[in-house]
Parts: structure tokens; C-alpha cells; sequence
């Protein structure tokens, strides 16, 4: 569904060039739920608007449902769906009639056109709001109503730019809901950016992690945690002192009475590490386990985590 080599895009910003997207190779199949992750400025946004032909890129070829982005921008637009950051409603019209409408820029004759709004606005719970105007509905409700606007054409293939972002926990689990009906209802593609990594980890089934316009980790979820962050074991020692070496006994990292060790299978490896400090003369004060997270196999790979806001855009 989505097929790209050597995807690049150079912005020059006051005599100045920038490499936004650095050679990016991505295959995605039919039918896959794929959450594309990376920190403010790592080229996520730049790679969806390259995918969606928003942007041409610099070089580097890619094939999206079958059409080629840079010759066939069209083809590519008449089978996909994107749900962007910001509402897609006007204000003017209301839910149904904005459906219909969208529907009809797509080419749907007005009986289709109808009866489609009417399918996507029963999967979505928007029935009861088909006469109310985009301006006075709930955020949730609004971002049901982008992810209706989005498949109203039955794209093959549907973007979704940090689709819960601004929610409040109840509406984005709500959204979630929605999606995973919608995915099991029509069997489409999803790939989406989000910032809630726990989205990603619980959703996806494929990860994908851009840092500096490259892609540094693509696998499923519990792949990525267990090769290339594994779980962590954190011991509180009754000193800073007694931190110190421990940490220098099980190759940790202390910070303050605070030790945090990395390890394959922290249940199994537990119980031998406080043996041997004891044996050491170390005391532990408290003593648990953790499965990693996304974050953490970010942290790995680049010393720095997902969810930093600080990083240039």
C-alpha cells in the first residue's frame, strides 16, 4: 500500500538548507494498522505530506495505493483518506449535508453520496447529530466527524495526523473505538502519527521510529522493547553510596539512592541480583520490575526521549 526508496525532502530556510526527510525506505502492506512515532522535528509530519502528495519530494521515489506521488498525484488522492491535526468541517453546513458534500467532490452521485454519509454516520455514533453545525459539537464529536470525512470515498488507504491529540481520555478511547470498527468493518490502512505512545504500543501492529529524517527502528511493539530496550530492574538503596556500588556490581545507573539496570528478563534476573548484593554487604531498600516502553527503546537508540517538545521543528 505504501512503497518508497530514497525518499528525501530539503527545505532551504534563509540561505540555509535543511534535510527533512533523509532517504526514507518504507513498505507497508494492505490492511496493516502502522503508528509512524518520532519527536517534534523528526520528520513525521514532512513524510505524511510527502505520502499524501501535500509536498513533492526532493528525490527518491513513492508508489502510495498504487499511484506514484510525483507523476499521478491525483490517483494517489482519489484513493486515500487524511485526517489532519486540524478539524476538516467548515461551519456553514451541517454533519450530514458536509458529508454528502465531500462525498460529491469525490465524484459520488448524489443517491451514493447520501447513502454513504448515512453508513459512516451510524458506525460513528453521528446520527444524532446529522442537523447540528461542525462549530457546536464536542471535540470527540468533531474528530469523529474528520475520520467520516476521511473515508467517505472507501479509501484503501487512511492517514491519520495524531487523530486523539487534545482529547480528554474518555474521547480518545471513544476515537479508538471508532477506528478499530471502522478497520474491522472495511479492512483498510491505517498509518498514524500520535504522541500517546501507549496508543501506539496497544493499537499498532507495526512501529515505525524517525529521528533526524530517518527511520531508526521499524518492527512490532514488543519486538522493538525486547531487543532493543529490555526490561528494567530498579533497586532504592539506603545511601547514595550504597547506589554507587551497586550500581557498579549489576552495571546500572544510579541517581541519587535510586539504581535502574537494564536486563532481558528482570523477573528471572531479580532474585540474583539482591544475592549478590548481599553478598556485597549492600542493603536494598526496595526492590521492582518494569517492562519497557516505546519511549525507552527511544531513549536507547538515541539518548533522548520520544516525548521531548524542546527539539526544533
Amino acid at each position: 500500500m505504501i512503497h518508497t526508496r530514497g525518499l528525501t525532502r530539503v527545505f532551504t530556510m534563509k540561505k540555509e538548507t535543511v534535510e527533512a526527510v533523509r532517504g526514507i525506505d518504507l513498505d507497508v502492506e494492505p490492511g496493516r494498522l502502522v503508528a509512524f512515532l518520532g519527536p517534534n522535528g523528526a520528520g513525521k509530519s514532512t513524510t505524511l505530506r510527502l505520502l499524501t502528495t501535500l509536498l513533492p519530494p526532493t528525490s527518491g521515489t513513492a508508489v502510495v495505493a498504487g499511484h506514484d506521488v510525483t507523476r499521478d498525484p491525483a490517483g494517489v488522492r482519489s484513493r486515500i483518506g487524511y485526517v489532519g491535526q486540524k478539524n476538516s468541517a467548515g461551519e456553514s453546513f451541517r454533519v450530514r449535508d458536509e458529508l454528502v458534500t465531500q462525498g460529491r467532490c469525490y465524484g459520488l452521485t448524489v443517491s451514493d453520496a447520501v447513502a454513504r454519509a448515512g453508513e459512516l454516520m451510524r458506525l460513528l455514533d453521528l446520527e444524532d447529530l446529522a442537523t447540528r453545525r461542525p462549530g457546536t459539537l464536542s471535540g470527540g464529536q468533531r474528530r469523529r466527524l474528520d475520520i467520516a470525512l476521511g473515508l467517505i470515498h472507501r479509501p484503501d488507504l487512511l492517514f491519520l495526523d495524531e487523530p486523539s491529540t487534545g482529547l480528554d481520555p474518555k474521547s480518545r478511547a471513544d476515537i479508538w473505538r471508532h477506528i478499530l470498527r471502522l478497520r474491522e468493518a472495511y479492512g483498510t490502512t491505517l498509518f498514524l502519527t500520535t504522541h500517546y505512545l501507549e496508543e501506539a504500543d496497544n493499537m499498532a501492529e507495526r512501529v515505525v521510529i524517525i529521528d533526524n529524517g530517518s527511520i531508526i527502528a521499524d518492527g512490532t511493539a514488543e519486538q522493538l522493547k525486547n531487543d532493543l530496550a529490555g526490561d528494567s530492574i530498579t533497586l532504592t538503596a539506603h545511601t547514595g553510596q550504597d547506589a554507587a556500588r551497586a550500581a557498579d556490581l549489576t552495571g546500572g545507573v544510579a541517581e541519587g539512592v535510586t539504581v535502574r539496570v537494564r536486563v532481558p528478563n528482570a523477573p528471572a534476573a531479580l532474585p540474583e541480583c539482591l544475592r549478590a548484593l548481599e553478598a556485597a554487604g549492600i542493603k536494598v531498600a526496595a526492590a521492582e520490575t518494569a517492562r519497557p516502553t516505546l519511549d525507552d527503546v527511544f531513549l536507547t537508540l538515541t539518548g533522548r526521549s520520544l516525548t521531548d517538545d524542546d527539539l526544533p521543528a
